[in-house]
């Protein structure tokens, strides 16, 4: 076997001349990555959020807390849930009790467009069972004018 004076016997016609490494990385692959961990991100952001939409009403102040609480969503359509699952607003006392023990406050949060009758009745139906009752708002934005 013969050796060439130029390293690979080819007279210098190949990828690498003269025995040199190639020094390029190809971010390609890289960039195809980092484009598709975006693309995922962006699509299963959303879901993150909480499941039930319920559309506050505005209050000028909030009080952030961070004990666990059972909480009551009352929907633009007049349905109750316990949590993430619908509820007989007859059941509503017994299963919180059942679910969360001596319950010291369950939070109520109402859409602003449902009728008054409705979260009238799951306030008094709460109170006849001793349960304490915290509304769910959202702050006002005082930047916008009235």
């Amino acid at each position: 076997m013969a050796f060439s004076p130029n390293g690979n016997g080819s007279g210098g016609r190949g990828r690498f001349r003269h025995g040199a490494a190639l020094s390029e990385i190809n971010v390609t692959p890289f960039v195809d990555v980092l484009l598709v961990l975006l693309v995922i991100f962006m699509l299963t952001a959303h879901v993150m959020e909480s499941g039930i939409e319920v559309d506050v009403p505005a209050v000028k102040t909030t009080k952030d807390t961070a004990r666990e609480l059972p909480i009551v969503n009352v929907t633009k359509e007049g349905d109750l849930y316990l949590g993430d699952k619908v509820i007989n607003i007859n059941q509503l006392a017994s299963t919180v009790q059942n679910r969360y023990g001596k319950a010291p406050t369950v939070y109520v949060r109402a859409d602003k467009s449902v009728s008054w009758e409705i979260v009238a009745q799951v306030l008094a139906e709460l109170g006849a069972a001793k349960i304490g009752v915290s509304a769910v708002t959202k702050a006002e934005d005082i930047r916008r004018p009235r």
